[in-house]
C-alpha cells in the first residue's frame, strides 16, 4: 500500500477531465492537479519549450510527494514522455499512449480517426503510434473550436451541433469505426460528437483510457492505496478565478476556496 498522492498536470484546465476519470476509477487515491494556465497554450510552443515546461511541472508535483505523474496535456505527451522518463525515477503516463492503446483494442476494421487541436494533429504522434500498432488507416482532423465551446459550456446546443457536423464530416461516411477524442476538452462534447458520427463509430475517451491504464499500473506495481482517501488539491499558475469557474463546470462540483496559486521551480 502506498498512500502518496498521484500528480496530474496539463497546460490549462482541460486536464480536469482526466482528474475526473481518475477520481471515479480510483476513489481512494489522493490527487494533486497542476494547470499551467500562465503559459497555456503549449501547442504553439517549440518542442524544447514544452519539454522544459513539462519538467518544471513534474518537479512541482514531486514537491508534493507524488508516487506517479499523469501527463494530461496532449502537446506535452507528444513531445515530453522520453525526456520526463529519463529525468525522473517514477512512473509517468501520457494521455496519447493510453488513447492509442485503447483505440487499437477496440477497432475491428483497423480504420481509426483522431480529432484534436491543430498542434496535436500536426505533431503526427497519434498517427505514428497507431500505425506502429497495426492500424490499417488513420484519418486526423483538427477541431479547434471544440475547446472554447467546452469552456463556455456550449456542449449540447445548436452551435455545438453545427460545428460538429462541419468538423466531423470525414468520419460520417463509414471511413472509420473508432474515433479518438485527442484533446482533454473533448469528453465534454462526447454526446454531440457521438450523435454526429453515428452508432457505427466507437468513441475513445483518452481521459478514461489513461485512468484505466493508471489503475492497472498501480496494481501491478504495488502502489495502489488500500485505505480510504480521496483528497483533491488544485494548483494553477495563473487566473485562479477563471480556473474556478470553468473547472467547476468540468468537474460538476464547486471549486471555490479550493484552488491554490502555484509558483513553479526554475529549470
Amino acid at each position: 500500500m502506498d498512500t502518496r498522492p498521484i500528480g496530474i498536470f496539463d497546460s490549462g484546465i482541460g486536464g480536469l477531465t482526466v482528474l475526473h476519470e481518475v477520481a471515479r476509477l480510483l476513489p481512494n487515491e489522493d490527487l494533486v492537479y497542476l494547470g499551467d494556465t500562465a503559459r497555456v497554450p503549449y501547442g504553439t510552443k517549440s518542442a524544447e519549450t514544452v519539454i522544459r515546461y513539462s519538467i518544471e511541472n513534474t518537479r512541482f508535483l514531486l514537491g508534493k510527494n507524488v508516487k506517479a505523474v499523469v501527463v494530461a496535456c496532449n502537446s506535452a505527451s507528444a513531445t515530453s514522455m522520453e525526456p520526463l522518463r529519463a529525468e525522473f525515477p517514477l512512473p509517468i503516463l501520457g494521455v496519447i499512449e493510453a488513447g492509442v492503446e485503447e483505440a487499437l483494442r477496440r477497432t475491428k476494421s483497423g480504420a481509426i480517426g483522431v480529432i484534436g487541436t491543430y498542434a496535436t494533429v500536426q505533431s503526427g504522434q497519434y498517427e505514428t503510434l497507431l500505425r506502429a500498432g497495426g492500424a490499417a488507416s488513420v484519418i486526423s482532423q483538427p477541431c479547434p473550436l471544440f475547446v472554447p465551446l467546452a469552456e463556455e459550456g456550449w456542449t449540447d446546443n445548436l452551435v455545438a451541433e453545427e460545428v460538429s457536423k462541419i468538423y466531423l464530416e470525414p468520419f460520417r461516411r463509414g471511413t472509420v469505426d473508432t474515433l479518438i477524442l485527442g484533446c482533454t476538452h473533448y469528453p465534454l462534447l462526447e454526446g454531440v460528437i457521438g450523435k454526429t458520427c453515428g452508432d457505427g463509430v466507437t468513441l475513445v475517451n483518452s481521459a478514461y483510457a489513461i485512468a484505466v491504464k493508471l489503475r492497472g499500473m498501480l496494481r501491478e506495481s504495488g502502489l495502489e492505496r488500500g485505505s480510504p482517501g480521496g483528497g483533491r488539491r488544485f494548483y494553477f499558475t495563473d487566473s485562479p478565478e477563471r480556473a474556478k469557474m470553468v473547472g467547476s463546470r468540468f468537474l460538476g462540483e464547486d471549486l471555490a476556496n479550493r484552488i491554490e496559486l502555484a509558483a513553479l521551480p526554475p529549470h
